[in-house]
């Protein structure tokens, strides 16, 4: 029992073709692939550095440190030593930034001081020309 699938009456039409076309299954297998070529990352490769061994020599000379203490009174301390108005306070850190070696400034706010006075001194220091200027004590502000 077979079947003819062949031309309906002429003798010069060509024949059906029943093969699957797999150029389409060919060039989606391409892209697939070019995809996952793009998509692989990069191997990193590591760097030999050589370190130095040993602990390095102390510095010459150590840093000066200013405390400057903000209560919360928001009353101003240069070395445990109140500052009773800006334009002393001003006058300090213009001396301090004109040293031949800063000195670090560690800045210590208290939590229930106002926010205008510690934004002021940071604005002082910065615009007189202290550029070592650290916040301490910052682990109180966390709840």
């Amino acid at each position: 029992m077979a079947m003819n699938v062949g031309s309906t009456g002429r003798a010069n039409d060509p024949d059906v073709m029943i093969d699957i076309n797999t150029t389409p299954l060919i060039d989606v297998m391409l892209v697939l692939l070019v995809m996952l070529i793009i998509t692989i990352p990069i191997q990193l490769h590591s760097v030999n550095l050589n370190l130095p061994t040993g602990n390095p020599p102390p510095p010459l000379v150590l840093p000066e440190v200013v405390k400057l203490d903000i209560d919360e009174s928001s009353r101003v301390y240069w070395n445990g030593e109140v500052v009773e108005d800006r334009p002393t306070l001003e006058s300090k850190m213009a001396a301090a930034a004109q040293q031949q070696v800063q000195p670090e400034v560690h800045l210590r706010p208290d939590k229930s001081s106002k926010y205008s006075v510690v934004a002021g001194v940071m604005a002082s220091a910065q615009r007189l020309g202290l550029t070592k200027i650290g916040i301490v004590g910052s682990e109180q502000f966390i709840e």
